[in-house]
């Protein structure tokens, strides 16, 4: 089941204005899916996508986001109204990277421009 944290974030998100009341709902769906048990082993599964942005001129983290793996489609779709900077980003590359297992580091992007850099996990 997933945790009253999780459904609170997102009931938050609705709030602020950052989601539709759509999105919200199927996040929340989504989620109850997540929360389901899987056929396979477990701990053999990514479980988290954490996307951190940091300053590169102070070294703070701007952005440090924590999504269950199989919140990541509806995520990826929200995200990129967000940041149509991202329009050059492979997404199928990493949702391929997820369904493969794959877990580390998947991208690490620096704008110099932003002076930022993006850095994007699967653990």
């Amino acid at each position: 089941m997933a945790t009253t944290e999780e459904r609170m974030q997102i009931l938050k998100m609705v709030e602020s204005g950052q989601i539709t009341a759509e999105e919200g709902a199927k996040l929340l769906a989504a989620l109850n899916k997540v929360s389901e048990p899987s056929a396979g082993s477990p701990g053999s599964e990514p479980k988290w996508f954490r996307v951190r942005v940091t300053d590169l001129d102070t070294g703070r983290q701007k952005v440090s986001v924590n999504i269950p793996v199989g919140l990541v489609n509806v995520g990826i779709k929200m995200g990129a109204r967000f940041a149509p900077e991202t329009e050059g980003v492979d997404f199928g590359q990493i949702m391929e990277a997820i369904k493969s297992g794959t877990q580390g580091k998947v991208i690490d992007v620096v704008d110099e421009e932003d002076g930022e850099r993006v850095e994007v996990f699967i653990e």
